[in-house]
Parts: C-alpha cells; structure tokens; sequence
C-alpha cells in the first residue's frame, strides 16, 4: 500500500525527470529510484546492468526496493544525475525517436555524462570528423563520406572523396538544421541535415551505424549552432537561444498541386511545412525542393481556406486547400479529410503569429525570386 501512496505523493516532481512527461509513470528502476511510464521501462530494461524495473501495480515489491524509492525519487535523480547537461544537449520529447530517447537515458545513468562535463567532449568541442554514410543526389546509395564540422569556420563540410582536398558541400551553421527521420529514410539512426544556398533550401540524408555517434553529431550541431547564436544575439537567454538550435518539421506528408494558372493538373507531391517555409518535392528523400512557398501572417493578408474555387478541374484527390497570398492563390487537394484537417491546422497556426523583422527580408526574396 506504501508504494501506491509514494507514487501519488511524488506525481509533482516526475515531469522533471521523466523522458515522457505526459504519460502516466506506472513504472520504477528499482535500482535507480526513479519513476517512469510503460514506453521508457523498455528502453531502461536494454541497460539491465544499470537498471531494473518493476510495474507499480502488478508485481510484489521488497520492502528494501520501498525504501530506495522513498530516499531518491525523481527530483534526487534529477540532482544527481543531470548536473551538468549543456544548455544546447536535446532533452527528448515523449513524441521523439526511440534512438533520442534511449541515448538520453544511457548518457545519464549508463555513460554518466552528465555529472563528468569531460565525457562531453565529443559534442561539446567546437570540433568533429567522422564518416557517416549519405544517400546519394542521383542513385539514391549510401555511400561512406568524410564530414567535418568546425565552429571556427562556421561551417559543416563532407567531402566526396577521403582524399579529397575540397568539400563537396559548405553547410553555413548559421542556417543549418538537423532533425531524425527514421521512418522517412528508412533507418532507425537516419539523420536530415537541411541547410539555405541561395536562400533555397538543400537536404542531405545520412546514418551511421553506431548509436551514440550519431546522436553525438546531432548535439554537436546543436552546440555549434548554440555559440553562433550567442555571438549573434549577445543579450539573449539560454531560454531564447535553446528553441532556434534545431526544429523539427511541423507537417510533412504528400499532397495534389497545380501551377500558377490553375490551368494545368494536378500532380502529387511531397510537402514539409519548415516554419514559415512550404516546400514540395516529386520524392520524400529528394535533395533539393521542386519549388518553395513563404506562408506569412494574417496582419499581411495571408489566409488559408477549406476547399478549392469552383472552376477548379484536374485534381484526383476530392479534399482541397486553397492559400492566399498577397500575390496569388496556391491550390493543393488531400487525399483524405483528416490530411486535409492536419494540413490546415498546421498553416493556420503559421499564419496566426506575427511575423518577425527577419521575415520579411524572407519574404521579400520570395516575392523577387527570379
């Protein structure tokens, strides 16, 4: 009776350990003293030697076990385990990838980083080189490739070649982005690394087969990002800074469009919703967008409606979405209701925020494009 007591008790404090903040924590380390939900006592059953876990409700409890819980808790692990997590180093989401969040769960209590800041180095240099494995522009293979990534020249570079002298790619940290596509690129550790080359956006897909090293990458860059945005916002906030580090995109899927003229038929597409960027693709993995849209806000007379014009003709899929610009209207259909609602929801709620001063300077490129 004692443990059920003690979980309700400690309920307050769960959030601030907890991978899954939002779920209900029916699960314990019983070797660590903390409490999690059902998804990440799996992920603590692959480190058994660090941790065993025990369901609240369905298993018996050694009075010993009690009493361990009863001295940590979560808000002792936390002050213990996390006593030195670098501003920029990602705290998984209940929502994110099993590779972030069992490498979140393995740096603290299997890797103790976080409590030896000499442990961090391999994302917290300023400096790293590696071979990762990228998916080929032309062939759609993964072959091996030498990247670089250097805060002292503001840039992350691959080269072709292991010999080779001169990158292939110069990725600016300044409008470099990083987020984990496992399902999209079809590897549990698939990695896509956006970046602007003429104000355009350019995507490249990488993996490596090592767990740890690639979510090392993914806080190096994090990193990097995080000290070019000190430099360049001096008076701001770790608070501030940390949510421009990366982004995950808030909508991706495949949708109908059709031309300028509404003349032409329509052709499916794939679409990622990047902040206030609406990009299409003919392929989910294609390195560069067929075509890009600026979605500004409703103070600049940008609207999204249901539905397409009445005269429209040439679309397969019967659930449209019509958005207007202060320019021109840009049609797209959805294969079902639900797309079309997810869709909808995802524009509104760009439209809905004011834009900031660096927007319109977007914005104005859009409108000049050639």
């Amino acid at each position: 009776m004692f443990i059920f007591m003690f979980v309700a008790d400690t309920m307050q404090s769960i959030p601030s350990i907890a991978k899954c903040s939002l779920q209900k924590p029916d699960w314990a380390s019983v070797t660590l003293g903390v409490f999690v939900c059902q998804g990440c006592s799996l992920l603590h059953r692959g480190i058994p030697h660090i941790s065993r876990v025990k369901s609240v409700q369905q298993e018996s409890w050694e009075a010993s076990e009690v009493e361990l819980m009863a001295a940590m808790g979560n808000e002792a692990a936390k002050a213990k385990y996390e006593q030195k997590v670098p501003a920029f180093y990602y705290r998984p989401k209940h929502t994110d990838c099993k590779l972030l969040r069992e490498q979140w769960i393995r740096a603290r209590y299997e890797r103790n980083e976080f409590e030896f800041i000499e442990k961090q180095e391999p994302y917290s240099a300023g400096y790293r080189e590696g071979f990762l494995w990228k998916r080929g522009r032309d062939n759609g293979q993964f072959l091996s490739r030498k990247f670089i990534l250097s805060e002292r020249e503001g840039a992350l570079k691959y080269f072709s070649k292991q010999e080779a002298r001169d990158p292939k790619a110069v990725m600016k940290i300044e409008t470099l982005n990083a987020t984990f596509q496992p399902a999209k690129i079809g590897n549990p550790y698939g990695l896509q690394i956006t970046y602007l080359r003429d104000n355009s956006t350019r995507n490249i897909f990488v993996y490596h087969s090592d767990s740890k090293e690639m979510v090392d990458w993914f806080n190096a860059i994090r990193a990097a990002r995080f000290h070019y945005l000190q430099v360049a916002f001096p008076g701001a906030s770790d608070e501030e800074l940390v949510p421009k580090l990366t982004r995950s995109f808030m909508k991706e899927g495949f949708m109908e469009k059709t031309g300028p003229k509404h003349t032409e038929g329509f052709k499916k597409r794939w679409f990622t919703m990047d902040d206030r960027r609406l990009m299409y693709f003919k392929d989910p993995l294609d390195a560069y967008a067929r075509g890009e849209v600026f979605i500004g806000s409703k103070e600049n007379s940008y609207t999204v409606l249901p539905g397409l014009p009445p005269s429209t003709q040439g679309y397969h899929w019967n659930h449209g979405i019509t958005i207007v610009t202060p320019d021109r209207k840009f049609l797209f259909a959805c294969e079902t209701e639900a797309e079309q609602k997810d869709w909808i929801t995802a524009f509104q709620r760009v439209i809905n925020r004011p834009m900031r001063p660096q927007e319109y300077a977007v914005e104005a490129h859009f409108k000049h494009k050639p």
